[in-house]
């Protein structure tokens, strides 16, 4: 095995384990928004109830496009898209953090959001694009 393979095997098992603990996490957190009940829910953020069962849904789904598309191998190009919809939602958490005075306790999202990025940038060679010949034969005739 050569030193490129080991170094693209040793990285991809780091990114494996970011992503099983990224989506442990936002399962966790996508899970108690949808579980917790509205008036214990809107005591937590400053921000509509309906919103915040919104991220809860948006984090789910990304933490299952984290995981489901490269592990069944079916548009991995998906795992980079989840993550990077992570990276918003996260960027989003720093945002309201500081606004509501949490300084210190914005340094979590700002991890976990570095963390989602690192995943983007780690699997952007999932994302293919495909163009079709006859597509781009048109393009080029007008």
């Amino acid at each position: 095995m050569s030193a490129s393979t080991r170094h693209s095997t040793r990285n991809s098992r780091i990114l494996w384990a970011v992503q099983i603990v990224l989506a442990a996490l936002f399962l966790f957190a996508g899970g108690m928004k949808e579980a917790t009940p509205a008036a214990a829910l809107s005591r937590m953020a400053p921000l509509p109830v309906p919103f915040l069962r919104f991220i809860g849904v948006a984090e789910i789904l990304g933490a299952l496009g984290l995981i489901l598309p490269g592990a069944l191998r079916i548009s991995r190009a998906l795992t980079p898209i989840a993550a990077a919809g992570l990276v918003v939602i996260m960027a989003g958490a720093v945002v309201v953090t500081l606004a509501i005075g949490g300084g210190a306790m914005a340094v979590t999202p700002l991890i976990v959001g570095s963390l989602a990025a690192s995943i983007v940038r780690g699997r952007r060679d999932w994302i293919v694009l495909r163009l079709d010949a006859h597509h781009l034969a048109g393009q080029f005739a007008r």
